[in-house]
């Protein structure tokens, strides 16, 4: 847990940059609680609790780049733990240190290791609930032990009810292992108590289905990872020489690997859900399952060398640490995300004049606004008519297109912060496509900055069209 601290201490402030998602749980995380429930009504309900959670963050401790990421770090450690103290459990001291060091290490780990967003919390909940379902399942059987296990599932699920795909890689280990009657029983009640709570949120979230819209349908090459992710998970499991109604590593880990990537894999063919941050926790599997191919070394080499086999894990880790140091200074720089709201506003602050206008394209880009308000204070939300607060959604509500166009015409300096030319998608919103058609009939740019994925344009009326 230290080791993976440590990683996430390291560079947490990716040089004071912040990326859309993150701007959007801190502008959320800033609202009152009454504004928090308004705009779950509207959207982003998915994310409601840890939104929640957020809110009384900021409010003990103050917004901040800290404040945002430092519980995704906390909950890694966590996570981390869990697997060590599996594998350790399963197989030895050796496969549990080695899974814990190589969880913090997987790349995907560690991109989502520093963000603030829910995914992290959840795989936390997920080690927590394999770790508790590991404990009963050694003979361990206490009602305390499936209250916790239901409890955290049902908590999990709440942050993310994608992560009730837990539950089918829980009930592969259950047949792996033939368990009992009475474990059968007893989590049968604790899951389904858990799903029937979790229930409502998923419905719910089902009306809001529009926000991910944007994903991408399935194909053959988003497959690639996955295929990758399991070669090396079915190594480790062949390591570990699984025998059926033995708990083992395998046992749990394979299913908790492979499980939720069939899971969305289905899911996606109904309707396209395919990121791999939805199944974050999978990898604690993953990482179970490494444990066993550096623990298979160390009992290999043992016998004939001793003490040479307590230096195979610190040697790998070091070479693991080095080998993927570019890729880990990659994503703790700004530029390992499409684009940085901070950096954006630091332009508009300073490419701004008393009674210019501002306009957003796409309005979702008024998150810049949202996170630094003080950057944009005398410049005029042209656009707007009811502020994201009050509408309760994350970009406002704006005028129609006429009225836009009106108010655009009646202005002579106008700051347009949009999408640097790089990452930016064809406009297709009749208003936004408006806003850019006045610009370039009547207006001229006098000033352009592109920073980090976003864009702020200057744009002068011309003599000619006054």
């Amino acid at each position: 847990m230290l080791w993976t601290l440590a990683l996430g201490l390291w560079g947490l402030s990716r040089q004071d940059s912040m990326w859309r998602d993150e701007a959007a749980t801190w502008q959320v995380a800033e609202r009152s609680t009454a504004e928090i429930w308004h705009m779950l009504g509207n959207v982003d309900v998915v994310h409601g609790c840890y939104y929640l959670l957020m809110h009384g963050l900021f409010s003990c401790f103050g917004p901040c780049t800290t404040t945002l990421r430092l519980p995704s770090v906390l909950a890694t450690g966590v996570a981390a733990a869990c697997v060590a103290v599996i594998g350790h459990r399963l197989a030895g001291i050796w496969v549990g240190l080695a899974g814990g060091m190589a969880f913090g290490l997987l790349p995907a780990v560690q991109f989502y290791l520093q963000e603030g967003r829910p995914y992290a919390l959840v795989a936390a909940g997920a080690g927590i609930s394999t770790l508790l379902l590991v404990t009963v399942l050694q003979d361990r059987v206490r009602t305390v032990y499936w209250a916790a296990y239901g409890g955290t599932v049902l908590l999990t699920g709440l942050l993310n009810w994608l992560s009730l795909m837990i539950l089918p890689a829980h009930l592969a280990t259950l047949v792996w292992t033939r368990a009992g009657r009475g474990v059968w029983t007893r989590w049968t009640t604790a899951s389904t108590a858990a799903a029937v709570c979790v229930l409502p949120l998923v419905l719910f979230s089902r009306g809001q289905s529009a926000q991910v819209s944007w994903i991408p349908p399935l194909t053959w090459h988003m497959l690639i990872g996955p295929a990758v992710l399991l070669l090396i998970g079915g190594v480790g499991a062949l390591l570990d020489r699984p025998r059926a109604g033995r708990l083992s590593v395998s046992a749990v880990g394979l299913p908790l690997l492979a499980v939720p990537h069939i899971g969305l894999i289905g899911l996606s063919l109904i309707q396209p859900l395919f990121l791999d941050r939805y199944i974050l926790f999978s990898l604690l599997g993953l990482a179970l399952l490494i444990g066993t191919v550096i623990g298979s070394a160390v009992e290999a080499v043992r016998p004939r060398h001793p003490r040479a086999s307590r230096w195979i894990l610190p040697a790998t880790v070091v070479v693991a640490t080095a080998a993927l140091l570019p890729q880990s200074l990659a994503k703790r720089s700004p530029a390992s995300r499409v684009d940085d709201v901070l950096a954006v506003a630091s332009d508009v602050r300073r490419m701004k004049a008393t009674g210019s206008a501002v306009l957003f394209v796409p309005s979702a880009r008024r998150d810049t606004k949202s996170v630094s308000p003080s950057a944009f204070a005398g410049l005029r939300d042209i656009a707007l008519t009811e502020s994201p607060e009050k509408s309760g959604t994350l970009k406002g509500v704006e005028a129609d297109p006429e009225r836009i166009r009106a108010a655009m015409l009646g202005q002579r300096r106008i700051l347009l912060v949009t999408d640097a030319t790089q990452v930016a998608k064809p406009v297709t919103a009749e208003r936004d496509r408006m806003k850019i058609a006045v610009l370039e009939k009547y207006f001229t740019t006098v000033a352009d900055q592109q920073v980090r994925g976003r864009r702020v344009t200057v744009y002068v009326r011309l003599a000619s069209a006054h």
